[in-house]
């Protein structure tokens, strides 16, 4: 797995347990840190904090762009991973689309149920669609 497959999967990681534990997710980065279990890859923290950043923007477009789905409702895997694929889509200027689109699909292959690719896939295409416009 290539390091930054490998960091986009412990960002994952880590918004999704702070999500869980209810606590923010730069927080539960730092303390990753202070613990010596702290990403080795720096991309790891550039995501979180990059999420964070733009949460209130992300969360927006994901809650216009998933017909009939409420952030809530969506599965925290998901949200996640669409959260990390916004990010990467409208503020990762080193990251090409198609491969920010390509490893949010990867991971919620991966991680997910059956019916979350197609999902993620549709959300983040017509996102990537509109991009000009956002």
């Amino acid at each position: 797995m290539a390091a930054r497959s490998k960091a986009r999967k412990r960002a994952l990681d880590l918004l999704y347990a702070s999500e869980m534990r209810r606590e923010s997710p730069v927080d539960a980065l730092e303390r990753a840190i202070a613990d010596g279990e702290g990403p080795t890859n720096d991309y790891t923290g550039v995501l979180v904090r990059g999420v964070v950043e733009h949460q209130a923007r992300i969360d927006e477009l994901l809650s216009s762009y998933s017909e009939g789905w409420t952030l809530d409702r969506m599965p925290a895997v998901d949200r996640n991973v669409l959260r990390l694929g916004v990010y990467e889509l409208l503020y990762a200027e080193d990251i090409p689309d198609t491969v920010a689109v390509t490893e949010a699909m990867a991971l919620v292959r991966d991680l997910s149920t059956d019916e979350s690719p197609p999902f993620v896939n549709g959300i983040l295409g017509n996102i990537l669609r509109n991009k000009s416009s956002l």
